[in-house]
């Protein structure tokens, strides 16, 4: 199913050169800095209950194609709000199987289709895609292999030579999984990231009650400013306590604020009473970024951003299945005039990584490598989302290079819930990375030499620094 020089160079003496880095890089460990993969799955490291729990489910990139095409997500075993137990207990996890491969032709030409191919010629040997004649039999030696030690949560983690794996975790989370995995005398390395959203954004449901959460397991008086960021600061300490490195924030936008003590104080004071005026909200979450940023000096942890999504856009689909289920939608982002307020009191600051992320293209190029280039504190995310894509990666490369060169970006981060997509995504990472120095080569406008130190840099280096890792 998998060309070996897929993604390289149509041209000959580019793809040659592509080839050769590629060898040097194929079988390098794989850094996960920024994901949402499931803790539990390693503290427990029980087998994966079936085919379809494994890949269907937990990916939204999945269903929310099949969902496009009318296919509902009560078909496929989605859990519903407020269902508990095993979700696939609701539906015959194989007949959502052959629903998926009825209609894996959905799939053409987008990135999913590589990374399943990739998993099922990888791991499993099939060398046919999945369609609806060979569903029930892939569906067998699929769920005959995960009954077997060498797919169990962590030997699948061996076997990908991960080196590191982050997932992401709420302000209030006990972080009970990762003490579990801590504690079991395994090797793999599974740490926490600080994701502040739910206490930070008033419009989060249940803000009020995770405030109140939050002043609970930090022990802080939470209706005073003071208290509220001692809270905060508190839980990054057991974050980092417990190997975080890094924070992860997703706002709608980007947009920054640095307001006086006592102003910040009354707006607080509003939001935390419920009695905000137009606009509050948004400047609070600006507020709260480069509160974070001022943090993140203080203690190290790397700050990350990703705005610019519009989540849970049909309602529908929230009100039944709740949030990241597909329905998050990519928005037109600001960020030269938007981060300004935090740049100007932080950016020069030494002991500070702020990782910036977009889902607007068009921004890369004209803010924010000019910013990264400029910044000392700011790198460029990855393509994410969206544009976790052979296409949105050299759009990337293309744009942004010129500009934030290669030393202002972080590699690559997978942000997956799909715990067997995670080497898929890096080998395609890898391949573009690859590609598009092959081409500078191929052009004489890089070194080969330099060419093998970008490769080695962009594939791990750059990622252990940014992350501290």
């Amino acid at each position: 199913m998998l060309h070996e020089h897929r993604l390289f160079p149509a041209e000959g003496a580019a793809r040659a050169v592509a080839v050769k880095l590629y060898e040097t890089i194929k079988d390098a460990p794989i850094i996960s800095p920024h994901g949402h993969t499931d803790p539990s799955w390693f503290a427990e490291n029980k087998p994966f209950p079936n085919p379809t729990a494994l890949f269907l489910q937990p990916d939204h990139y999945i269903f929310r194609m099949l969902y496009s095409q009318g296919i509902s997500l009560e078909s496929l075993g989605i859990p519903q709000q407020g269902a508990t137990g095993d979700p696939t207990a609701t539906v015959d996890p194989r007949a959502a199987w052959r629903i998926f491969a009825q209609n894996y032709f959905l799939f053409r030409g987008t990135p999913t289709r590589m990374w399943i191919d990739y998993a099922f010629q990888t791991l499993f040997g099939f060398k046919e895609r999945l369609s609806s004649d060979n569903a029930d039999e892939y569906y067998d030696i699929i769920d005959k292999a995960l009954q077997t030690p060498e797919f169990l949560p962590r030997a699948l983690f061996e076997r990908f030579r991960i080196e590191v794996l982050a997932t992401t975790d709420a302000a209030v989370d006990t972080l009970s999984w990762h003490k579990q995995i801590r504690e079991s005398g395994w090797k793999g390395r599974v740490v926490p990231t600080f994701r502040p959203d739910a206490v930070v954004d008033a419009e989060y449901l249940g803000f009020r009650e995770n405030l109140q959460q939050l002043g609970e397991v930090s022990g802080q008086d939470v209706s005073s400013w003071k208290g509220y960021l001692n809270a905060l600061r508190s839980r990054r300490a057991f974050f980092k306590s417990m190997g975080a490195t890094a924070t992860d924030h997703g706002h709608l936008t980007a947009l920054t604020a640095d307001l006086s003590e006592t102003d910040a104080s009354n707006l607080y004071a509003r939001v935390f009473s419920g009695n905000t005026n137009p606009g509050d909200v948004e400047l609070f979450q600006a507020q709260m970024l480069t509160e974070m940023a001022g943090m993140s000096v203080e203690d190290g942890l790397t700050m990350q951003l990703h705005p610019g999504s519009v989540r849970n856009h049909n309602l529908h689909v929230y009100e039944k299945f709740g949030r990241d289920k597909g329905a998050d939608i990519p928005s037109p982002t600001e960020y030269v005039r938007a981060l300004r307020p935090l740049l100007s009191k932080y950016g020069n600051e030494p002991n500070f990584t702020f990782i910036v992320f977009t889902l607007d293209e068009s921004t890369f190029s004209r803010e924010l490598a000019p910013l990264a280039g400029h910044y000392p504190c700011m790198k460029l995310g990855p393509p994410w989302w969206f544009h976790d894509s052979p296409e949105g990666m050299m759009r990337f490369r293309e744009t942004a290079t010129e500009t934030a060169g290669f030393y202002n970006t972080v590699g690559f981060n997978d942000d997956t819930r799909a715990l067997l997509s995670i080497p898929a995504r890096h080998d395609v990472a890898r391949r573009i990375d690859c590609a598009f120095l092959g081409r500078l080569v191929a052009e004489h406008r890089l070194d080969e030499a330099e060419a093998f130190e970008v490769v080695q840099d962009l594939t791990v280096n750059l990622v252990r620094k940014a992350y501290r890792l």
